[in-house]
């Protein structure tokens, strides 16, 4: 049985006061108007306890939290706009489980709520899964304590999962299940048209590894997702945000984590060997990550293999009647009585190089160039062993 707690506190939300430069102009956003794939299963608890350390007691007002919270601001204000994820009017249901992630994005999504072009409500939403040791106070007491209108749904997930997962198998694939259906009910039944999830760019490039590696699919978790019923309408607005961004934010603003144990206390997730393997990546490489996240926005469906994204039956030529001849020196034709046969030349025609092209042009363009980088040089070169 579900119990759902509702606390809509009368205080104001204690947001930090910002500058005149908030990052967000009018123009933020636009306002017109179960097969082997990983889909949400990203926790906002992976690592927390490690990587986010105590900040120091004015962590926010520091020059370091500014620039920062405006980054984070304008990344999520470019995501909302980009997919036209919250409209005039909505109620956002943010899924908030207590993890670095969720705290985020409800933090950034109250605080774009004051100054964004349009108006929309939000309501945090927390399910509680009765998990052994779970401390069920810690929530509630940040929200009520921030002013934030939340709910919070009890439904004993951990027993299911513990009784349909065999030994050894990770939780994950089912505790997510299980949690989405209750979360999806539960936005319709109160009437949220958007529910937000704290999925950030990072779990964005796991989940396609993932299923690139394991699943044989190449897709990730979307921006903005209509659920498969078409009741629920899913929104990430962290998809631009780098994890490492959301640690370091938290860590300064003091979030109260709560550690999942349910899934924490699993070790070789394959999930967690692609973030260890992402961030070395992202240490050796600082671009790739960006290079990878850029390329899932510029799919290019002909130059793939997928015949259901791309008709590669029906391509056909289209050949004009001019004739392209062989630019070279020679062509030796063998085997010409076989040629012949099937119908092609024997003794095709060809033409010399195209001026544009030719070795001795060039390479009198190149000494040019280089004599006229030497001239201009203002600052002698000297040998140093001279």
């Amino acid at each position: 049985m579900t119990a759902a707690t509702l606390f809509t506190p009368q205080i104001t939300p204690e947001i930090d006061d910002m500058s005149a430069d908030t990052g967000l102009d009018n123009h933020a956003w636009d306002t017109d108007g179960d097969s082997m794939e990983y889909e949400d299963v990203a926790d906002d608890h992976t690592n927390e306890e490690d990587s986010i350390a105590a900040a120091p007691s004015t962590s926010t007002e520091s020059a370091e939290f500014r620039k920062l919270q405006k980054k984070l601001r304008r990344q999520v204000s470019w995501a909302i706009r980009d997919f036209n994820m919250i409209e005039d009017g909505d109620v956002v249901m943010v899924c908030v489980s207590g993890g670095k992630d969720s705290y985020t994005l409800l933090d950034i999504l109250l605080l774009l709520k004051r100054i964004a072009p349009i108006n929309f409500d939000i309501v945090a939403v927390n399910l509680d899964q009765k998990q052994p040791g779970y401390p069920e106070d810690i929530l509630p007491a940040y929200l009520n304590e921030q002013g934030i209108a939340h709910y919070i749904l009890e439904k004993d997930t951990y027993s299911i999962v513990k009784s349909v997962v065999p030994e050894g198998k990770t939780y994950c694939s089912a505790c997510s299940r299980l949690r989405r259906g209750s979360l999806y009910g539960f936005a319709k039944q109160i009437g949220a048209t958007k529910i937000a999830l704290g999925h950030h760019r990072d779990d964005m490039l796991a989940t396609f590894f993932l299923n690139l590696f394991h699943g044989g699919t190449l897709k990730s978790m979307p921006p903005k997702l209509l659920s498969d019923d078409k009741q629920n309408l899913l929104i990430r607005p962290l998809a631009y945000v780098e994890e490492k961004d959301i640690i370091e934010y938290a860590r300064l603003k003091e979030f109260p984590i709560i550690p999942c144990n349910l899934c924490g206390s699993q070790t070789n997730l394959q999930r967690a060997i692609i973030n260890d393997m992402l961030r070395e990546w992202d240490n050796a490489y600082p671009q790739r990550l960006a290079s990878i996240f850029k390329a899932m926005q510029n799919v290019a469906p002909s130059q793939l293999a997928d015949r259901e994204l791309f008709d590669f039956e029906q391509l056909s030529l289209d050949r004009d009647d001019n004739e392209r001849l062989f630019e070279g020196d020679n062509i030796q034709a063998g085997q010409t009585k076989s040629l012949a046969e099937i119908g092609l030349p024997v003794s095709p025609k060809t033409q010399a190089f195209n001026p544009n092209f030719d070795r001795k042009l060039l390479s009198t363009e190149s000494d040019n160039s280089a004599e006229n980088k030497h001239t201009n040089q203002k600052i002698p070169t000297i040998n140093p062993v001279i």
